[in-house]
Order: structure tokens, then sequence, then C-alpha cells
């Protein structure tokens, strides 16, 4: 007998339908699973044989076959354990095929018959084709952010096979009483001086701008970056599922009761491979850190430190805000668009870069700054010096500006991008920012010399133009860009790796 039962796998970030044919017939003892299943697919034989015996259900002495359609998806994971265990159940008779029409079935049986929670229940109930789905009950919440999904969850698989005959009604799992939504994001005023570094993180804030930031240790590179969430909107509804639908995938639990509302912040070793950071792997495709990011902040601390082929990884997805994995096995892509922030040392000691301050030879010197191409700093919009604060500021008892104020700056400058129909300034393209932000005669002629000059490529030329218009939208400016806001930009967008001494336009 033949039995078909609705289910969905995981691909990158992304659920994808998936329908589970059982069939059972006379002949020598055997399961196979045929369509392209994994190591942890196949398994499912064992897994699924202990759950019914377990269940006081029989195992059928016959032939099985298990056909995974699509057969040209890759399937991953045990997620197909309980639709296999069902097709079983139907296909030899303990439960009536019309009980399971419209209803998907997702979950991982363990030996005594309970049903586990699988990660990435969000995209996988997201991508079932019918409209209700059954699923353990520790995926209840995630599945039910899914409209106008209904959710049934059972705790055993003897349990699913009462409630699918009728004798027992589904139980009704109920969701956790939401926690009222807190976040422990440090606050701006913790930071003594650096009044350019703070300006700095709030034009990256405003207007969604990579941030490169360069100064000797304790300088306070990291605990400005650390605050730059804190700087940020929440997320709007569908930012929200999307970065939930992410974490899930890669296995993260959801906050109680909802969705993630802040923007992510993510800071990985330095040691990270490629894979880690962008995504991908041999057996199962999975989304890497700056996926993980996706909305939020990407921290990359002691950049210097990093392979040069793992940050040559990341032009592209910083470019196109999208990470696309090709693997012979498929491909998968994943959500990529975040505010990068990079912090370095000028050296390997950690020497300020006064005379005397270095203790590094020349070629070591510049063998650590080497390990930064020249294309990957072009995509920072944002370059400036941290140097130590003045020992009077840092002695000094008062605070500096709270982030709720500096927040709210951004707040208004994100609303002005949104009027032009973008998130953020950064997501202008050529044609938008000319209409967005007309340059004044002068602006143009200071443009123009920088260019002649070989301070700006093409890239960076749109990127100038568009830090001086978030500057604008902070200040409240109107009009054409005068060249105070594009020196002003200039001024944030400085070579970091020019020789000691040497002057900074």
């Amino acid at each position: 007998m033949l039995a078909t039962v609705h289910a969905a796998t995981l691909l990158g970030v992304r659920g994808h339908p998936v329908r589970v044919e059982v069939h059972v017939d006379n002949g020598l003892p055997a399961f196979n699973v045929v369509g392209l299943p994994d190591a942890s697919c196949k398994e499912a034989r064992d897994r699924v044989r202990a759950a019914l015996v377990s269940s006081g259900l029989a195992w059928p002495s016959r032939r099985i076959t298990v056909n995974l359609a699509p057969t040209g998806v890759p399937k991953a994971g045990a997620v197909l354990d309980l639709p296999m265990a069902v097709g079983l159940l139907v296909a030899c008779g303990e439960v009536e095929p019309d009980s399971i029409e419209g209803i998907a079935f997702l979950g991982e049986l363990g030996l005594d018959g309970s049903l586990r929670p699988i990660p990435g229940a969000l995209p996988l109930v997201d991508a079932v084709e019918v409209g209700v789905v059954v699923v353990a009950p520790g995926n209840v919440v995630e599945a039910r952010l899914v409209t106008p999904t209904v959710v049934h969850t059972v705790a055993d698989l003897r349990s699913l096979v009462l409630a699918l005959r009728g004798d027992e009604p589904w139980s009704e799992a109920g969701l956790p009483t939401p926690e009222a939504y807190t976040f422990d994001e440090p606050d701006l005023a913790d930071v003594r001086g650096q009044r350019m570094a703070r300006f700095a993180i709030e034009v990256a804030a405003a207007g969604a701008h990579h941030l490169f930031l360069i100064g000797p240790p304790g300088a306070g590179k990291s605990m400005l970056a650390r605050r730059l969430p804190g700087l940020l909107p929440d997320l709007t509804g569908e930012q929200a599922l999307e970065v939930s639908r992410i974490r899930s995938a890669a296995g993260e639990a959801l906050p109680t009761g909802g969705l993630f509302r802040r923007p992510p912040w993510r800071s990985p070793h330095h040691g990270a491979s490629a894979a880690a950071l962008v995504g991908g792997g041999s057996a199962a495709m999975r989304p890497g850190e700056i996926s993980l990011a996706h909305g939020g902040v990407l921290f990359l601390d002691e950049l210097g430190e990093f392979a040069p082929k793992v940050l040559d990884a990341l032009r592209q997805p910083l470019e196109d805000g999208t990470v696309q994995i090709s693997r012979v096995a498929g491909s998968a892509d994943y959500p990529a668009r975040v505010l990068l922030v990079a912090a370095m040392n000028p050296c390997p000691c950690g020497g300020s870069g006064a005379p005397g301050g270095c203790r590094c030879p020349e070629h070591v010197r510049l063998k650590y700054l080497r390990r930064v191409s020249g294309p990957l700093l072009d995509r920072f919009d944002l370059r400036i010096d941290v140097d130590r604060p003045e020992p009077v500021e840092l002695l000094d008892g008062s605070d500096g500006e709270p982030s709720s104020t500096v927040a709210a700056r951004v707040a208004e400058a994100r609303e002005r991008a949104r009027s032009r129909g973008v998130a953020a300034n950064v997501e202008l393209d050529a044609p938008a920012l000319a209409t967005a932000a007309p340059l004044s005669q002068e602006a143009t002629r200071l443009l123009e010399a920088t260019l002649h000059a070989g301070r700006l490529s093409a890239r960076g030329l749109h990127r100038v133009r568009t830090v001086a218009l978030t500057i604008a939208d902070l200040t409240g400016r109107e009009g054409p860009i005068g060249p105070d806001l594009i020196d002003t930009a200039l001024g944030l967008r400085i070579d970091p790796f020019r020789p000691a001494g040497q002057g900074i336009h």
C-alpha cells in the first residue's frame, strides 16, 4: 500500500516542501530511503522502528521503500522522522488515510516514541503546503508565529495515533506567558571623551554605514562598537520575522512568546573560518555569522588577526546584502544585510603610531596591514582614528550624552530615509542619491579635487555623498549638499594605513 505525507526540509535558512511517500509491499524485509537523504535521514529507519515498538505499535516485516519528493532537493536532519512513521502507519492500515489529509508532520522521534523539537521550525512550518501542522511541544511557539497555520502538538507517537483515530483530542499546549521585552544594551553615556568617535557611530547608526576603528589598545574601540546596537531602532515586523527565521534555522532559541525585536549583535573570534563567517559547510549548509547578524551589527574585533582569505570572502556579501553558497548537492541564499564594524590596532605591538611608540620592524608592520585588502577597506564608509582619551576626560565624573538621546536623532534620520523609499541612506542607488542630495558648485569642486588627487574611488565618491546626506539628516538640514558637509564626510574617511607622521585630509 502507498501513503503520502506532507512535510518540509531545511535548505539554507528557508524551508522547502517535501512529500514523504511510503510504499509497503511483500518481499524480503528492508527499509530503503531514496530522494537525496543525508546520513541522519537514512538513520531514521532505526529511530522509527524503535519508536513504533516502544509505542506498542507493530513493525511490519515487509519491504518498505520511502521516497522523499522532490528527489532533486537535498534532505538533511531528523525532521522527517515523524512523517516517515505516520506514512508507515497509514500504509500498514494502522491509521486511516483520510485522517492525515491536509496535515503536515514535522519532528524528530526518540527511541521511546517521544517527539523532540527540531531546529528551524519557523521556516519549516512556513514552507508546508497545507494549513495544519503537527510539531513537538518544544516547537509550538515558533510554529504559531506562522499565520494562518493551525498548529497541533502531541508528546509522543502513541498520543498522535490516538488523536488521528479520534480516540483522544489533540493536546492543547498553550503558549507561554509573554514576558516584558527587556534587553541589556550598554549606554553611550559610559564613554568618556572620544568626541569624533561618538559622532562616527551616530552617523553609522543613522545611515547604516560600515565603520572602521583603528587605534592603540585600551582606547575604547570595542567599548564604542558595543554601544552601537543601542542606537539602532527596533526591527520592523517583517525584519523581525526574517531575523527570527534565520536564527531558528541556525538552531537558536527564540525569545519567550515572540520574535527577535532588537537588531542582533554578533562578534565572532578572529580564528573563525570563511565558512563560519559567510556560511556553508560540507554536510549541511548553515548560515554564517554575517547572516546571523542580518538586520543588526557584525563586529570584527582585532581585524588584523583574521585570515586575509576570510576577510575577502566578505566583499561580495557586503556589496549585495546576500550570501550565495553553491555546493555539488545544491545551493542556498542567505540574507546578509549588516552594519559592519571593524576594529584593529595600528600594528601588532599595539603602538600608538607616535615616534618611538611602535616596537615592530617595518616589514612586520607592513605584513600586518596587508591582511586588510584595499577593496575591503574601500567598503568602509567611515574610517577614523581612535586615540586614547585625555586624562582629564577619563577622570571627569560627568556622564556623556546617553544612548536614548542619540537614538532619538538616529530615529529621525531613519524616518527621513524612509521617505525616500529606503530603510537607510546606504541603500540609495546613484539616481536616487542624485535626487535626494544634489551638490552645490563648491561641493562639486571639492570632490573633483579629491578625485584628481586619487583619494577616492568611484565607490568612495558615492559613499561620501551618502555620508554627507546622513549628516544633513542628523542635523535637520535641507537643500543641496554644501562643501562643509562634504568636508566632514571626507574627514570621517581617513586612510588608516598611512605612514606615521603623514597628514590627513
